[in-house]
């Protein structure tokens, strides 16, 4: 603290002989140690009140969105200023404009910051007393932690593919993960449904269930809505299907803590948590990260200044690849510097703020994503100097997530993974000069407009911002309830596109399409835009190829050139009670591994097709092995809840065996000969009659020694 406080008051001298309106002396001079003792009182006096006022004014600002919050810290942090100054005695003659004091108080804060900082890195016995005591202080308002095994992080590196981590960990771009591989972990690919992306993923990792959700945005006749992953009521509603299916709460139910995510995962403590944050009153503390990271003037004004360089990096990287005239190339202005700001910066620090909290307070089970590389990936492309400096900026944040628990009351394993991946290429609409819309419209007979409009980018990163926000919004320009007419309805979700027919009550069939919208099918499908459709059980792909999914090898057949197990993938999706009357899948070259999204993303992600499909699972040595590569996010979250039960974590009940499932709820490999198939009649809609179900609370007891 005395090392602090001289670096504070040396700061203030410095700044007082450098700034024209910021003086500590009176107007006839003093001598050299009368200002030096004048900085140090009101050095002294700033840090005071930064301790002691600083946390009850956050708590307070709380109420206001946290993107307000980071623009108010300036402000605040000059207040204090002010009013340290004002603590020194009328004759020293301190005094600074309010504008001067705005660049005095953070230039203080970032010095005594960096300097603790300096200090910690220096001295480890400093930094693991400091640690200690934080640890203890949590553990006396918790009590001890409840078990007695290690506890168990999973960190999601959101849209990090197989391919990627291994070569970034190859090049030295992440130097934790590459030592992590070399001394104590392994990792092995993982295959997502046909519908790769966050929203599906997250839900069956977190809570056991893909069931009837088949893209990132879909249309469902029976209520007329939309549903968007990322919209907070819709995450609700798709978290409140899957507990009321597996009759289960999620894989953090007993001491867990989500952070950063889309959905809860039973947690009881959370932080920028989508599907709550669509709730009113006390009950939802998805913001109560904010606090416990901004209660620290440091914090706010280091991710303040590290928020502004980034967008200021953002724009300046977008008008390098403007200038060199580089391609694939999507537009990145308007306000998404901001939004990959607050991605891959106050994201980001709040939620490894929130994972090191966890880890003092000794709790049992933590899952964070971080959403940095996804959100860059979308519009920089997913392979390039830009995602690789979001790269080597996570690896720095596991490095110091893992150096934390060496210092926590209780051992820590530590498992990485990722939702999905990236397949790179251009747009559908950059490549043919129409989006899928414009080419659904044609294809019915519509009229078109002569200028096609840009579709709209559906980044998850939004969903961070969103829970940010006291009262969540929908994302910008997406409808909720499409207007009643005759257009079909066309949704994207990366390369893969939605369409719906709200006039044709239950799934249209092929005849049905073909006799309402003659030119349809033949114009979508013989697109060279355009991989393959589903459509009602039948798979159609270019040059007049099509092959029924209940016709053993024919499906395989035609998907071969979309990997292992497309053909099974489709074919889950088409038992889906909620699957659209068309279902789309971009062209694929797999020489080059380029596919052409139906929203503006040059790196992208939703369907079939490259590394899109390939993300990573990995695990210490010292839990069991994995099994075969899993397929689908549910089986990733059978092994999770499998190193649970090792590491003597939160009690979660077993998942049920195939042989006790429904048969329609199988994966075809599951399924014994007789067993009904996807094509036939489809079971019902699993949501109970009043949209109500069996879930079990967000938090429960203690488990009894016996069920142990």
């Amino acid at each position: 603290m005395l090392l602090v406080w001289a670096a504070s008051t040396l700061t203030l001298l410095v700044l007082a002989a450098v700034l024209p309106d910021f003086r500590l002396e009176s107007a006839d001079g003093d001598s050299v140690t009368r200002v030096g003792l004048t900085a140090a009182w009101g050095a002294g006096a700033f840090g005071l009140l930064t301790a002691l006022v600083w946390p009850v004014v956050v708590r307070a600002l709380l109420l206001v969105p946290a993107l307000v919050l980071g623009l108010l810290v300036f402000f605040l942090n000059g207040s204090l200023l002010l009013m340290a100054l004002s603590l020194i005695p009328a004759e020293r003659g301190a005094a600074a404009a309010p504008e001067t004091a705005v660049v005095v108080a953070a230039a203080m804060s970032a010095v005594a910051s960096a300097t603790s900082t300096a200090l910690a890195v220096r001295d480890d016995e400093a930094y693991r007393r400091r640690l200690r005591r934080l640890a203890a202080r949590r553990r006396r308002r918790r009590g001890p932690p409840p078990g007695g095994g290690p506890g168990l992080v999973f960190l999601q590196l959101d849209g990090v593919g197989y391919r990627v981590l291994r070569k970034a960990a190859a090049d030295g771009l992440m130097p934790t993960v590459a030592g992590w591989l070399d001394r104590s972990h392994r990792v092995m690919p993982w295959r997502t449904d046909w519908s790769s992306q966050t929203g599906a993923s997250q839900l069956g990792i977190l809570h056991g269930s893909t069931f009837d959700v088949p893209a990132f945005r879909w249309y469902e006749k029976d209520t007329g809505e939309v549903m968007v992953c990322n919209r907070p009521t819709s995450a609700a509603e798709l978290q409140r299907r899957a507990v009321t299916r597996t009759r289960d709460g999620g894989l953090l139910t007993l001491d867990g803590a989500s952070r950063g995510n889309l959905f809860s995962g039973g947690a009881d403590q959370l932080a920028l948590v989508l599907s709550v944050a669509a709730r009113r009153g006390r009950a939802n503390r998805s913001r109560a990260g904010y606090f416990a990271y901004f209660s620290d003037p440091a914090n706010a004004v280091r991710t303040a200044l590290s928020f502004v360089a980034e967008a200021g990096r953002e724009i300046g990287q977008s008008l390098r690849s403007r200038l060199r005239d580089e391609h694939p190339r999507v537009s990145r202005a308007g306000l998404y510097p901001l939004i990959r700001a607050f991605a891959t910066v106050v994201e980001r620090d709040v939620v490894v703020s929130a994972v090191i909290g966890d880890l003092l307070a000794g709790r049992s089970a933590v899952y964070a994503d971080l959403v940095a590389y996804d959100e860059v990936a979308h519009h920089s492309g997913p392979h390039g100097r830009d995602t690789d400096r979001v790269l080597a900026r996570l690896d720095r944040s596991l490095a110091l997530i893992a150096r934390v628990a060496e210092h926590a009351p209780r051992e820590y394993r530590f498992v990485l993974l990722s939702d999905h991946g990236q397949s790179p290429g251009e747009t559908f609409l950059g490549r043919y000069g129409l989006s899928l819309e414009d080419l659904v419209r044609a294809g019915c007979g519509l009229p078109v407009p002569r200028r096609a409009g840009r579709t709209r980018s559906g980044a998850e990163a939004r969903a961070a911002v969103l829970a940010a926000l006291p009262r969540p919004v929908e994302e910008d320009g997406e409808e909720a309830h499409p207007p009643p007419g005759p257009d079909p309805v066309v949704l994207a979700s990366g390369n893969l596109g939605l369409i719906s027919f709200p006039r044709l009550p239950g799934r249209a069939t092929r005849r049905r399409i073909e006799r309402t919208h003659p030119g349809l099918l033949a114009t979508l499908a013989g697109h060279p835009g355009v991989g393959f459709l589903l459509v009602d059980g039948e798979v159609l792909g270019p040059g007049g190829a099509s092959a029924r999914l209940d016709v053993p090898g024919a499906a395989e057949e035609l998907l071969a050139a979309f990997g292992p197990g497309a053909a099974d993938a489709v074919r889950r999706t088409d038992s889906f009670p909620h699957v659209a009357d068309v279902m789309v899948n971009s062209a694929y070259d797999p020489r080059t591994g380029t596919v052409h999204a139906f929203e503006e993303q040059i790196g992208s992600h939703g369907g079939l097709g490259g590394e899109q499909g390939r993300p990573f699972l990995m695990w210490p040595t010292d839990l069991s092995e994995p099994g075969p590569e899993p397929v689908g996010a549910e089986a990733v979250h059978e092994v999770l809840r499998r190193w649970l039960r090792e590491s003597d974590g939160p009690q979660v009940p077993l998942p049920a065996r195939p042989e006790e499932r429904r048969p329609e709820e199988r994966r075809p490999e599951e399924r014994q000969p007789g067993e009904p198939r996807p094509d036939d009649p489809r079971p019902e809609d699993p949501r109970p009659e009043g949209g109500s179900g069996a879930t079990l609370p967000p938090a429960a007891g203690p488990v009894p020694d016996e069920t142990r």
